[in-house]
């Protein structure tokens, strides 16, 4: 059970969002496991703010092997539970399936390379080198998964111009038809890659399909800096930013086409 520690911070323990960042994690998950019982904060500061122990980072590395694992939540509780848990057998198991999992990207690696070469001399993949490739992707599924976003748009054009300029992500690349228009357009939240789609019968943009279906969420170091810098370059608010009870400072805008944009960032609570 979490206490109140008076006095100063100590120095050996971690507030949330300092351990969010330091394991890869979300401030969203650690709350979400706070929820379920399977990570709560050993103590609170005088500020209430959570407290992580070294005993509760050895939890949350056990937590997030097990998830790794593939093991649901109700397992993972179970063998939390369990006394007889060791973390050396946990780790000597992360080793082997870390050394496979390098094993097959070097195996990848090598068949792409190969492919490449044939290629730089006309020579199509075989059949045999594809399922090759294939097969290695296979085994690094899921560490190599990554996600791409994709928004449709009226004018694909005017909504990188729109999204680079008012929220400041990088601008990628443009596919043009036969006619100069537009086709298809890229822009860059960090390491994430959102595909702009321009609008047809079965794709549609809010401003003609008359609302949205989700939004966009985007990770930024300082909301309030980034809010007023959209504001100068014209954004629509819709909310002005806030202190989010799951631990996180937030704002949203729509852009010129109707789409839902939220600019958010940790906070320590």
């Amino acid at each position: 059970m979490s206490h109140t520690t008076p006095g100063p911070e100590r120095s050996d323990t971690w507030k949330i969002g300092k351990l969010a960042r330091a394991a890869g994690v979300t401030v969203r998950t650690l709350h979400h496991y706070d929820e379920v019982g399977l990570l709560k904060a050993s103590a609170r500061s005088d500020a209430g703010h959570r407290l992580y122990s070294a005993n509760d980072v050895n939890r949350l590395y056990r937590i997030q092997f097990l998830r790794r694992m593939d093991f649901s939540i109700a397992e993972i509780t179970r063998a939390l539970d369990e006394p007889d848990w060791q973390i050396g057998p946990a780790i000597e198991a992360h080793i082997i399936d870390t050394n496979r999992r390098l094993t097959a990207a070097s195996r990848l690696r090598t068949a792409l390379e190969t492919m490449a070469t044939g290629l730089s001399h006309d020579r199509v993949p075989s059949t045999p080198d594809l399922l090759s490739a294939m097969e290695e992707m296979a085994m690094l599924d899921s560490s190599v998964r990554n996600t791409i976003s994709i928004l449709v748009y009226d004018d694909v054009e005017a909504a990188q111009e729109y999204i680079t300029r008012v929220f400041g992500l990088t601008g990628g690349a443009q596919d043009k038809d036969g006619s100069g228009a537009v086709k298809h357009g890229e822009v860059r939240a960090g390491d994430h890659v959102i595909w702009l789609h321009p609008a047809g019968e079965e794709f549609r943009s809010p401003r003609n399909a008359g609302g949205v279906t989700g939004m966009t969420v985007i990770m930024v170091d300082d909301v309030d800096e980034h809010h007023k810098c959209a504001v100068a370059a014209g954004a629509q608010i819709m909310q002005e930013p806030i202190d989010q009870p799951y631990g996180a400072r937030e704002y949203g805008t729509r852009d010129h086409e109707g789409q839902l944009w939220f600019f958010h960032a940790p906070i320590d609570n």
